[in-house]
């Protein structure tokens, strides 16, 4: 993994400056500590901060074609480079690295931009072709590695994260309101969308390109389940058990390659345990570290079912404790790091369980991340089942919630996160009152968030499987949640289920393997077998939280108080100062709790906001 960054010129007056992408590289050097590269032309710029994984001697970038006439920075990994570099090498190609991403320059080569679905990688890329002076950048099909840009002044600049940009000269600062209320109402904000007014996230499975004074944004991948009608196939429950169990555990060999320490992450549950028997049976003779986070509320602690499955696998294990008090201390970095506020407090949490994988040598870890969205694995999956059949009120608030469903999700029978109605008028609230006014120019169900041709026709299963996967995994837990958090350490995270053959098999999966009954992730249990502690497959799933603004609250701190003040809250004039007070005396009641799987934290989003706008010195309303 890397930073890449860049900018071309689109009014071609030689106004690149190589002391800026200099600052603008500089700003990533948390996300490659240990080279730092630049091709520069008066027209175009491209850099890199390179995190060594493999090829530790030559592989530092920019990487170039034969006649150096493409010139290339990658921030990813390419999981199926040996199979690709030997059909190259077939063809005529010769290369000067053994580095995987070298492949890159001699695909586009051969293919131009159609080469993307033939790899099997994470990846956020670009490349200058000096002939032409086309710029090319694209990013994998779950948007594991982010890629951000803007057009501004004449000017296309991009880089992995959006601090980079800000180094930019001729980059303003200013909140995206329609980004604000996508973080209050979905997981996160979702690409194209970011916190920061005219700088874009490009969406997974997308590319662009940069020709003369055009900026071409086009897919060539999204997740596509077959119609409802054509779901059967007649195939065994054996049949796909079995193939899932080698897919991942192909996967899970894609992932094992790096010439530096790999290791994993244990939650305690399924996918990650399920993950780690895969490593010891690809990898028997290595022993590898695992890392978990040891909460001191026993409510949230999962310590002992991370102790079983590394007492399983036989992994030197690292238990890192984790109070209240270091969710206060680490906020900031989040925040910082994120580049957005945040909906709950765990990303400190793996803030924390990266720096301490950082300290023990470990450069690349593997996690579970994304078996929830492909086998029904959260709640919600149970809830549409149960709700299914039963019909619905048609009362006024009902009505006025099925118009929001449907300019969401072009379905107004589609409950996803909330009733859409009634948090409407807690965002009406929330607010401060001239931007509440001014709600249906922003609000985020006014602009699109999926592509709802995915979701017309599929099973009711599918529908939040989709959902799930572009909003929840993409845009927060393997965005801000995962390579923001990781990479903040200069630590690499990999995710097995996010294969692209694997995904792609996934997808013709029967929904009632995937939730048989009440049970969910049903296959993947069967897949299983014997490789994992019967007590692990056998237990309730148990949602990953951490302690939220409850908590800070009542630990009294001076800063967080400051910036939930009514006098700053007024003075920013984004929210409700009215408002916030309230929300602050309800929370710092002794017994008073959150359901955080359920409920939304409103005050987290107010004080990581406050955090946000302090941090990228953005401005106030007032």
């Amino acid at each position: 993994m890397c930073g890449i960054v860049g900018y071309v010129d689109l009014n071609r007056a030689g106004r690149v400056d190589e002391r800026v992408l200099n600052e603008m590289a500089n700003a990533l050097i948390h996300r490659g500590p240990d080279s730092r590269g630049y091709f520069v032309e008066p027209d175009a710029g491209i850099g890199t901060r390179r995190l060594r994984i493999i090829d530790l001697e030559t592989g530092d970038q920019p990487l170039f074609n034969e006649d150096r006439s493409l010139a290339l920075c990658c921030n990813g990994e390419i999981f199926n480079y040996l199979e690709l570099r030997s059909e190259l090498e077939k063809k005529g190609h010769s290369f000067r690295t053994k580095t995987d991403v070298e492949v890159l320059v001699h695909l586009y080569e051969e293919n131009g931009v159609g080469f993307l679905n033939k790899l099997n990688a994470q990846f956020a890329f670009a490349i200058y072709d000096r002939k032409d002076g086309t710029l090319f950048l694209a990013r994998d099909q779950f948007g594991i590695c982010p890629l951000f840009y803007t057009v501004v002044d004449g000017f296309f600049i991009f880089a992995s994260e959006i601090k980079a940009i800000l180094k930019h000269p001729s980059v303003p600062r200013e909140v995206n309101l329609t980004g604000l209320d996508q973080v209050l109402s979905l997981p996160g904000a979702i690409s194209p969308q970011t916190l920061f007014r005219n700088i874009h996230s490009l969406p997974s499975g997308q590319y662009i390109v940069v020709r003369n004074n055009d900026v071409s944004v086009r897919e060539y991948w999204d997740l596509d389940y077959p119609l409802a009608s054509e779901s059967a196939n007649g195939k065994s429950e054996q049949y796909y058990a079995e193939t899932l169990r080698d897919r991942l555990e192909q996967s899970v060999r894609y992932r094992l390659q790096a010439d530096v320490p790999v290791g994993f992450f244990l939650s305690g549950g399924l996918d990650s345990s399920l993950i780690a028997a895969m490593i010891g049976r690809v990898s028997p003779d290595v022993q590898r570290h695992s890392f978990s986070i040891s909460f001191s509320d026993e409510k949230l602690c999962e310590a002992r079912y991370q102790r079983l499955v590394s007492d399983s696998v036989g992994s030197i294990h690292h238990e890192i404790p984790f109070n209240d008090a270091d969710i206060a201390s680490r906020l900031r970095d989040a925040v910082y790091h994120s580049e957005c506020p945040l909906k709950e407090t765990y990303n400190t949490a793996s803030l924390a369980l990266s720096r301490e994988t950082r300290k023990a040598g470990v450069t690349v870890v593997l996690n579970g991340e994304g078996s929830d969205e492909l086998f029904a694995g959260y709640v919600g999956y149970r809830f549409d089942k149960g709700r299914s059949g039963t019909g619905k009120s048609q009362d006024l608030e009902t009505i006025l919630g099925d118009e929001i469903r449907e300019k969401l999700w072009g379905d107004r029978d589609l409950y996803y996160e909330k009733d859409e109605y009634p948090f409407r008028e807690v965002k009406q609230a929330l607010y401060a009152s001239d931007i509440g006014a001014r709600l249906n120019e922003f609000e985020c169900s006014s602009f699109p968030v999926i592509n709802k041709d995915r979701l017309r026709g599929r099973h009711p299963l599918h529908k939040r499987s989709y959902l799930d996967f572009k909003l929840r995994l993409g845009h927060h837990l393997i965005a801000d949640h995962g390579d923001r958090m990781t990479m903040a350490n200069s630590i690499e995270a990999r995710y097995p289920f996010l294969d692209i053959d694997l995904v792609q098999f996934c997808t013709q999966i029967p929904p009632d393997l995937k939730l048989n009954g009440y049970t969910e992730k049903y296959i993947l249990k069967k897949a299983a077998g014997d490789l994992i502690p019967k007590q692990i497959v056998d237990r309730e799933k148990f949602g990953f939280v951490a302690p939220g603004s409850p908590a800070l609250l009542q630990q009294k701190i001076d800063w967080v108080y400051d910036l939930l003040s009514y006098e700053r809250i007024k003075r920013q004039g984004y929210f409700n100062p009215d408002t916030v007070e309230f929300l602050k005396k309800q929370y710092s009641q002794k017994d008073f709790k959150l359901t955080l799987t359920l409920d939304d934290d409103l005050l987290i989003v107010v004080l990581t906001f406050g955090l946000f706008l302090e941090l990228f010195d953005l401005p106030d309303l007032n």
